[in-house]
Formats: C-alpha cells, sequence, structure tokens
C-alpha cells in the first residue's frame, strides 16, 4: 500500500512551509498518522514532529452537453499536514 499520493504544492501550503515549517500530502484513506509520519521520515528522511489529518469528502458536479446534463461526483480524499522539526525542510523541486 502506498501511503503517500502526492504532495499538495499550492500558495497556501508553500507559506505554511515556509513560516511555519507544515508540509501538505494527499495519503491514502486508510493511513493512519503513526504510518503517515513512518512514510514521510523514509521517504524525505526529515524528523516528523505531528501529523493532523483530514478527509475531504467528494463533491458533486454537472455539466451541461449536446447529449444533456451529465452528473457525477469528484473523489473523495484524505489530507495530512506535516510539521517538522526546526531546521527541517522538504524541497519538492530538487528532482527537476
Amino acid at each position: 500500500m502506498s501511503i503517500i499520493i502526492k504532495p499538495i504544492i499550492t500558495e497556501k501550503m508553500t507559506q505554511m512551509g515556509e513560516k511555519l515549517n507544515r508540509y501538505g500530502f494527499v495519503v491514502d484513506r486508510r493511513a493512519n498518522k503513526l504510518q503517515i509520519k513512518k512514510a514521510i521520515k523514509e521517504l524525505y528522511d526529515v524528523d516528523v514532529l505531528e501529523v493532523n489529518t483530514m478527509i475531504y469528502s467528494g463533491k458533486n458536479k454537472s455539466r451541461f452537453t449536446k447529449g444533456g446534463v451529465i452528473k457525477g461526483r469528484t473523489n473523495t480524499f484524505k489530507k495530512a499536514i506535516i510539521t517538522l522539526a526546526k531546521g527541517e525542510t522538504i524541497d519538492f523541486y530538487s528532482n527537476i
């Protein structure tokens, strides 16, 4: 089971990373905080102080096409906010 799906790179999360040393990730919904902490530590080799998680439910979406209205729903996902120890950082752009 791959726990970390992708990092969240938005203006808000970048600002939190610079000021508060916090980073956001989309993670597997079945993963708990201890598994997330271990996965981050192994992947980025950093010391994790705190893990906060939240589950976002999918939103209803509809669009109008020639064939009529198509209704659907976006996926539900789990987001984890990681607080790192002082002096630790994660560089998402190092592989580019």
